[in-house]
């Protein structure tokens, strides 16, 4: 197949609600990886679909491209009040991570957003937009700030200290902006080690859900065994946002160990629609970490096989 060919027969995966999610799921992170236009319009395609979660992901991936192209799509998401309130903030997380400062006047806009996710999202994003514009490109190419082992686009860069105890103080204290927060989280997560780990988990306490939820995901990213019991406990309070409990499910399985198998099977029935879906990609994500495969995103082999 041409790669035009390939785009398209892994996007009809991805658009067709006849497949399975775990699939979808995987066909999305394939579209990733492939990158290119016809890649994002593929993906864009799919947020007419009725599945919260993936249209969620489907923002995230975009703003992990990084490319210019999904910007009208995804300023169609986060102005559509129809959307619901983690689509509407993943798209405003990923304008802001594909860094164009031409979204910068709308971001202004949506950060008075009359729901707090998507305006705090929007509040991030327009500070990340201003760093990058004053001070990134210079602390990225000295090195002082870019040390992010895990190759994502992150909502801020991580803060300069190295110390495990004052990130903590940073992290948690809410009277700061949450900007400054979010960069004492993603210092923590890139240190990386159990106390980090810890200090993290102590974040899923905090009064934003907005924050907690990014708490849940950057553990995830750690796959650090030490995150399970504030995760699980996350995954379990019914009266947390499903935005949380959501992202508690995907990290669990990205951890992978036996501990996470039960209390994902557990909830993979929950009455919160998008805590069961995230509930079955886990446990898909699970199966993937203790397995042979290759890679997770894996359309390509499928449509080969």
């Amino acid at each position: 197949m041409t790669s035009v060919e390939t785009v398209t027969a892994v996007g009809q995966v991805l658009v067709d609600p006849a497949v399975g999610l775990t699939r979808r799921f995987r066909a999305l992170f394939t579209l990733r990886n492939l990158g290119g236009a016809e890649a994002v319009q593929w993906i864009s395609k799919a947020f007419s679909d009725e599945s919260a979660l993936l249209k969620h992901e489907l923002a995230y991936c975009l703003g992990q491209m990084q490319d210019t192209s999904a910007i009208p799509s995804l300023t169609a998401v986060l102005k559509d009040t129809q959307q619901d309130p983690m689509v509407r903030h993943e798209a405003g997380e990923a304008l802001g991570a594909i860094g164009d400062l031409v979204v910068l006047d709308l971001l202004k806009e949506y950060s008075q957003d009359p729901v707090i996710e998507v305006a705090e999202t929007c509040q991030l994003a327009v500070r990340r937009l201003e760093w990058l514009q004053t001070r990134g490109e210079k602390q990225l190419d000295d090195g002082s700030t870019d040390e992010n082992p895990y190759c994502s686009v992150d909502p801020a860069p991580p803060a300069e200290r190295k110390i495990v105890s004052e990130l903590r103080i940073a992290l948690l204290d809410e009277t700061l902006p949450l900007f400054e927060r979010y960069r004492a989280m993603f210092a923590l997560r890139n240190l990386g080690d159990e106390e980090a780990v810890l200090a993290l988990g102590d974040g899923l306490q905090c009064s934003s859900a907005l924050f907690r939820h990014e708490i849940g995901y950057v553990l995830g990213q750690m796959q650090h065994p030490a995150a399970v019991p504030a995760l699980r406990a996350a995954l379990e309070r019914s009266g947390e946002s499903p935005m949380v409990r959501h992202e508690a499910a995907e990290a669990l399985g990205s951890i992978g160990k036996e501990e996470c198998l039960a209390v994902l099977q557990k909830f993979r029935g929950d009455g919160e629609r998008v805590v069961k879906e995230s509930c079955e990609v886990a446990l898909d994500m699970l199966e993937y970490e203790n397995s042979g495969q290759f890679q997770y995103a894996d359309e390509l082999v499928r449509l080969q096989g």
